[in-house]
């Protein structure tokens, strides 16, 4: 659990200055209030020895940037800066400029389930299902128990097995190509705390196992955790003003007579348009992806099993859609919506180990993993939001290709002051390739 003593203090962030963007890099960790060996710390990033005690056969580190997405409101709490892992150029900037559009009307509203996990525990060659189910109802509480209390590896303060389910899945002659019998499916449903939970609930399949089988005379084949959580959910929403919508220089220019309410009505028909259609809305989600999984980085959790479960439960109709929805209020104001599972954590697995994690954490200053899964909501929000404003109004590629000029010219050769100067005529020239800032950056460097 982080305690206190994990927390920038608020006071401390306001009181520096807002426009991070507008600072040296080097001075930017500093600002935010964090201390000196916190900015060591995400300067050296994960050392080669912190390294190899994580993954196998280690032969070095991969660095990737570490921004801040300023301007959220979540829930009455400001959030000065949220960390962001990623490097896609645009999506901090967006994420920013759509809680700043979110603050004017108090922010977002989140909130999130218990930490609930489900262990799935596979049982075949079952001589007799009603009889077995029976058996595993009747035993439930003292399974339960069993975990909870009387076995050394799962007995926990933090974390306790609350629940078992039983589902049986039939399997006809032929379905899949493979003829098999049915079998059962044992759910265990753990309350996880503020861990992830995935090597406990695994630990307690195996040793729930054995137990199983003798129930039920039947043979256990898979003990492992399901990464569609959705018994862990996480939900935000927020209300953005449909004047604020468009800039001003934006609704000076437009000859349409009631701009803000083209652009409510076209970010609902994109809204509507991905959750009709499958094609779109993997690239919806994805949008939203952008930004949740940015912050799963930077705190160090498991971005895979993230995105498992949230792809998995935008399809859990049977048809796969939107994991967030727009829509105006009476007043034409636009309401956005968002639920998926998110299963993070702020104790154990990777962050507790990677230096840069503990840091992120403090620096959002959350005190339990539900707190951490509904800034995650927020943010995923914020991006959707903003990709879909930028899709409705000039196409994604026009705030996006200022960004990846930069990039372009960095791959080029610039360095300093030459990678503007390059970014800014290639943007002119509308030609944001490699081969054109190789030119552009030697004929800067002929001229000096």
């Amino acid at each position: 659990m982080q305690g206190d003593n994990h927390r920038v203090p608020q006071s401390k962030i306001e009181n520096r200055k807002s426009k991070i963007r507008d600072l040296p890099v080097a001075d930017r960790a500093a600002a935010l209030g964090l201390s000196e060996a916190d900015v060591a710390v995400l300067r050296a990033g994960l050392s080669l020895d912190q390294a190899g005690h994580m993954i196998e056969n280690v032969i070095g580190t991969y660095a990737l940037p570490m921004g801040v997405a300023q301007n959220f409101v979540i829930n009455g709490r400001a959030i000065p800066a949220i960390p962001m892992v990623v490097e896609e150029a645009s999506i901090v900037a967006a994420c920013s400029y759509a809680a700043k559009l979110a603050r004017e009307t108090g922010g977002f509203s989140a909130g999130s389930s218990a930490p609930i996990m489900i262990g799935q525990i596979q049982v075949l060659d079952v001589p007799d299902m009603t009889l077995a189910q029976a058996s595993l109802a009747q035993a439930a509480d003292q399974l339960i128990h069993w975990l909870n209390h009387d076995n050394p590896s799962t007995r926990s303060k933090h974390a306790k097995a609350v629940g078992i389910e039983i589902r049986e899945l039939g399997m006809g002659n032929g379905e899949f190509g493979t003829p098999h019998s049915p079998f059962l499916i044992l759910h265990l449903l753990y309350d996880c705390g503020d861990a992830m939970g995935a090597n406990l609930i695994n630990t307690a399949c195996e040793a729930l196992a054995p137990r199983i089988e003798r129930l039920t005379g039947g043979r256990v084949n898979l003990r492992i955790l399901s990464n569609l959580s959705d018994r862990r959910m996480a939900w935000a929403s927020c209300t953005l003003n449909a004047a604020s919508l468009l800039g001003q220089d934006e609704a000076r220019q437009s000859p349409i007579q009631n701009p803000k309410s083209k652009i409510v009505n076209s970010i609902i028909e994109a809204s509507l348009f991905a959750e009709l259609d499958p094609y779109r809305a993997a690239t919806h989600n994805k949008g939203i992806m952008n930004g949740i999984d940015a912050v799963v980085l930077a705190t160090g959790n498991d971005w895979r099993a993230v995105e498992a479960g949230a792809h998995a439960y935008a399809a859990r109709g049977g048809r796969y859609t939107a994991l967030a929805t727009w829509r105006a209020n009476e007043a034409g104001d636009l309401v956005g919506k968002i639920e998926l599972p998110l299963a993070v954590g702020i104790v154990g697995g990777a962050t507790r180990v990677h230096p840069n994690a503990q840091v992120a954490l403090k620096l959002l200053g959350v005190q339990t993993a539900r707190e951490l899964a509904e800034i995650m909501a927020c943010v995923g929000l914020a991006q959707n939001f903003a990709a879909i404003r930028a899709l409705a109004m000039e196409g994604i590629q026009h705030g996006h290709m200022a960004l990846h000029a930069r990039q372009i010219a960095a791959a080029a050769g610039a360095t300093g002051d030459e990678v503007e100067r390059v970014a800014v005529q290639l943007i002119t020239e509308k030609n944001v390739r490699v081969e054109r800032a190789k030119a552009l950056l030697t004929r800067l460097r002929s001229s000096l």
